[in-house]
């Protein structure tokens, strides 16, 4: 696969902004449930809670094989729910949802984690900060732990390097300029800007596909930016068998370097460093540590990204 150029990083806005107007733009609010009914109950009823005026929830149920959907209907009879006989990851499954409000011709697309809780006003403040910069392509929300609501998890956006094969989270307040990506957990895009450079790429199954799609993005000449004043409350990779952001399961182990890799095989200018420098590295580590079985997730994960036909 030939690399793509590194794209241009689009300057934080210096205009003043936008003056916002009377009618709220409408907003379709993705959330994707999978074998994770608890979760999804409670993300939805903070979000029957919202205080804004033209908001829609689409609900899409990942072919869940537990009792997700009974458990749902029941609690929520009044939200109908897109289903998917089969898991097709969390990707697609964004991607149907997504599809779903662009038909219903939404002026922004929210895609919300399930095992997420947000407060009454997180929405407009993030399309508040949307609407006030024409030229963003996305906002995201401050991220804060779930089980301890007053512990950062962080700023919402983060970097990328390109010749170590690494990213990280803020975890502090930055300035938009120095964004390469937003965190996919409560991500506002505008649709324009969807329309423009495309969906999510299903070729990521799950991780690293909002990094992606930001890259796109600038590439673009779309910004990024943070609502510091929407705060959100978030477990983390709850469907991957974890309970909390630092007890990986060889499940997340296995997508993450699957997809890690394929990311920088499409953006790193010279992607055989970045690959030796980053999952190389992070394999070496836990063979080192007799951490042998997710060693081999690690190794499977890089191989599915690079074999032919890696679908």
């Amino acid at each position: 696969m030939t690399p793509l150029p590194s794209p241009t990083l689009a300057p934080a806005p210096t205009s003043a902004p936008a003056p916002r107007p009377r009618a709220w733009p409408s907003v379709g609010i993705v959330v994707i449930n999978y074998n994770g009914w608890a979760l999804t109950d409670d993300c939805l009823r903070s979000l029957a809670a919202l205080d804004y005026p033209d908001a829609q929830v689409i609900l899409v149920d990942n072919g869940s094989t537990d009792d997700s959907l009974a458990q749902l209907r029941a609690r929520h009879p009044d939200q109908p729910v897109l289903t998917i006989p089969r898991n097709v990851g969390f990707t697609a499954a964004n991607n149907i949802g997504t599809r779903e409000a662009l038909r219903r011709g939404l002026d922004y697309v929210w895609l919300l984690n399930n095992d997420t809780v947000v407060p009454p006003d997180v929405l407009r403040e993030l399309v508040k900060v949307a609407e006030d910069h024409p030229r963003l392509g996305a906002v995201t929300s401050v991220l804060y732990h779930l089980r301890r609501p007053e512990e950062l998890q962080s700023w919402g956006g983060g970097y990328v390097d390109l010749w170590r094969g690494s990213a990280a989270l803020f975890e502090s307040p930055v300035d938009w300029a120095r964004l390469d990506f937003l965190a996919g957990t409560s991500l506002l895009v505008r649709t324009r800007a969807l329309q423009e450079v495309g969906l999510l790429d299903e070729r990521y199954f799950m991780y690293w596909e909002d990094a992606d799609l930001c890259f796109r993005l600038r590439q673009a000449g779309w910004g990024l930016g943070i609502a510091e004043r929407a705060r959100t409350w978030h477990l983390g990779a709850a469907s991957m068998g974890m309970s909390t952001m630092t007890d990986k399961s060889t499940a997340y182990e296995l997508q993450f370097t699957k997809s890690a890799v394929r990311f920088f095989r499409r953006h790193s200018p010279v992607p055989a460093v970045a690959l030796l420098a980053g999952p190389g590295t992070y394999l070496v580590k836990r063979v080192l540590r007799g951490q042998w079985q997710r060693a081999a997730a690690v190794a499977r994960g890089g191989w599915l990204a690079v074999r032919p036909d890696p679908r």
